[in-house]
């Protein structure tokens, strides 16, 4: 048996393996050793890296500290919350962010959809208090992020709002509803500020777009208006269309008005000074409008060496007269009633009269029951004005013949006239005299139905608004002035207007005269302009003129068949021709003039020919 030798190649080959087994183990646990390393540098760098971020969030907000330094803590973004207060009248909602009231419901009314009506919603309303500091920095209490704090007491519900730097330095609005009424107090203050605000640089601005509310839009906005009362009695208002601004002092309320309802500022302490600014918002498609008008003020805010102390009250509620005016502040006044003798006849006869009717009778009823005292009561003037227009229809062929006569001489023919005139005791104003009595009576009524408050939403026939117009036909186009529907109240009027224009001048058929014009022309016009203008207007309105000029067309037909003959009016002329002239007179004054001017132009020409 052979022997087995040492192999030093074995020896070399087991050696070389020994050593690579050593440093591959080796290389492991330094890759491990690596990899743990890496981890731990990649956490660390991560953790750098997070901090980073914390740090560029904090760089991120750094300028609304920087640029609003103490002020940043109101600004700052927080959960906005919605504080509802109402009583019996009113349901308000106020958002923490402003203090700004988000929606203004009056519970007990609809808009022209019968829907509810919402005076504030959807953004359409902003108070905002601008606050200058004395760095320079403008700071507006409508980015304001308040606190909150409902109360809830016997007599009213409120809400305060509150922005804190600290215990004794803050801004604080306040809002105050008492248990009923459309009246709400709003109160700010504010303390620890006087050495950070500017007390000449805080101003109250008060936006609103008037939402619609009634069926057509364009006469809504007739009457929607900003109305301000000033200094003791004063009271002013910006334009009903287009783009108006104004300034005044001494402002004691600010109206934003709409047609049925109003949204009144009332300061306590007057503001010392106000600017403001009104803008139509009506386009083309009326049917689809949202808004009125955008109405703005803005006022300088009362404060105590920088402090803010300023208390006033919000009306939120009907445009209606007796509520307005129960509130006192004459907010009454922003009625438009009518001006001079006009608003007075509506503020002392017309509103007591038809309020005291209504509470007895339907709506419809009262005005018709209103339009009747009113004829009777002008009864007399009427008979006055038809005796003058028989009087002068029984001079017509007298006077047609000095027409005729003195055809080229005008002067001669005015002189016969008066003449003629004076002989039979005629007056030729009278018949004109009756109708500038009635005149501020009409214009009185033409001012009081479209403001009517108690006419809104209440039917009488076929109109299921007396405030608004009775369409009983929609038609597919629209037409320029008349609109996009017939009324019928407004045809009836028209067609009782162009029966008496028929009755009245064929008492008085005076010829055309060069620069008169044609009477038959008239006759056609008035009954076409009412038929066209009030097609959008009142049905109220139009309901009255029908039954007005129907009992004027009954009485003038009493009045001739039963009252006044011709006959008598003739007979009387004629014995007045035969009896002596009195001297004085108006008829005998106006001869004298016009022989006078006659004379004088005689002797002008005679001076003429002699140079």
């Amino acid at each position: 048996m052979e022997e087995k030798q040492f192999d030093p190649y074995q020896f070399i080959g087991f050696i070389l393996i020994a050593m690579i087994l050593t440093w591959m183990l080796m290389r492991n646990q330094n890759s491990d050793l690596i990899e743990n390393s890496n981890n731990q540098e990649i956490i660390k760098s991560n953790q750098s890296i997070s901090s980073s971020n914390k740090d560029i969030n904090k760089i991120e907000s750094s300028p609304i500290q920087l640029s609003y330094g103490v002020f940043s803590k109101w600004l700052e973004p927080k959960e906005i919350e919605i504080v509802s207060i109402e009583n019996e009248d009113l349901k308000v909602e106020i958002s923490s962010k402003g203090a700004n009231i988000s929606l203004l419901n009056l519970k007990t009314f609809t808009n022209h959809l019968y829907e509810p009506l919402n005076l504030i919603e959807n953004g359409n309303h902003q108070l905002n208090i601008q606050l200058k500091t004395r760095l320079g920095l403008l700071i507006q209490s409508k980015d304001i992020f308040f606190e909150s704090e409902r109360e809830i007491k016997n007599e009213y519900q409120a809400v305060t709002f509150i922005a804190k730097f600290s215990k004794n330095k803050f801004l604080k609005l306040k809002y105050i509803l008492p248990n009923k009424g459309y009246k709400m107090t709003f109160k700010i203050e504010s303390s620890g500020l006087e050495n950070i605000l500017i007390p000449d640089e805080l101003e109250l601005k008060w936006d609103k777009s008037l939402y619609r509310n009634s069926k057509s839009i364009d006469y809504e906005s007739r009457y929607t208006q900003l109305t301000y009362a000033y200094e003791k009695d004063k009271i002013d208002d910006l334009s009903i269309s287009g783009e108006d601004q104004d300034d005044e002092e001494q402002i004691r309320w600010v109206s934003y008005r709409q047609h049925f309802f109003s949204s009144i500022l009332i300061p306590e302490t007057p503001f010392r000074k106000a600017y403001f600014e009104s803008k139509d918002l009506i386009n083309e498609k009326s049917l689809e409008g949202k808004f009125t008008k955008r109405l703005s003020s803005s006022f300088p805010i009362y404060n105590k060496n920088g402090n803010l102390m300023s208390n006033m009250s919000f009306y939120f509620g009907p445009t209606d007269y007796r509520t307005l005016k129960s509130y006192g502040n004459s907010l009454e006044e922003s009625v438009p009633v009518g001006w001079g003798i006009f608003g007075w006849i509506n503020k002392y006869v017309f509103l007591p009269l038809f309020s005291w009717l209504a509470s007895f009778f339907p709506y419809g009823i009262s005005i018709i029951i209103l339009t009747v005292i009113v004829r009777l009561a002008m009864s007399p003037v009427t008979y006055k004005s038809y005796v003058s227009q028989i009087k002068m229809k029984v001079l017509r062929p007298e006077i047609e013949e000095l027409n005729k006569k003195y055809k080229n001489d005008a002067v001669k023919k005015q002189q016969e006239t008066m003449s003629l005139y004076a002989k039979t005791g005629v007056n030729p104003l009278s018949g004109c005299i009756p109708a500038l009595i009635q005149l501020p009576v009409f214009y009185a009524l033409f001012s009081f139905f479209p403001v009517a408050f108690e006419l809104r939403q209440k039917s009488f026939l076929w109109a299921d608004d007396l405030s608004s117009y009775d369409s009983v036909l929609q038609l597919p186009f629209s037409i320029i002035f008349y609109g996009d529907h017939v009324s019928l109240f407004p045809i009836l009027a028209s067609a009782a207007i162009f029966v008496y224009t028929l009755m009245t001048t064929g008492q008085n058929p005076m010829p055309q005269q060069e620069g008169v014009p044609n009477m038959k022309f008239i006759i056609y016009l008035m009954p076409l302009m009412m038929l066209v203008f009030f097609n959008n207007y009142a049905s109220g309105l139009s309901l009255y003129y029908f039954i007005s000029n129907s009992l004027t067309i009954i009485l003038m037909i009493v009045i001739k068949n039963f009252i006044v003959k011709e006959d008598k009016i003739r007979a009387q002329i004629d014995e007045n021709k035969n009896k002596p002239r009195k001297a004085g007179g108006f008829s005998e004054r106006l001869q004298k003039a016009m022989e006078a001017a006659e004379a004088q132009k005689k002797m002008n020409q005679k001076n003429k020919r002699s140079r």
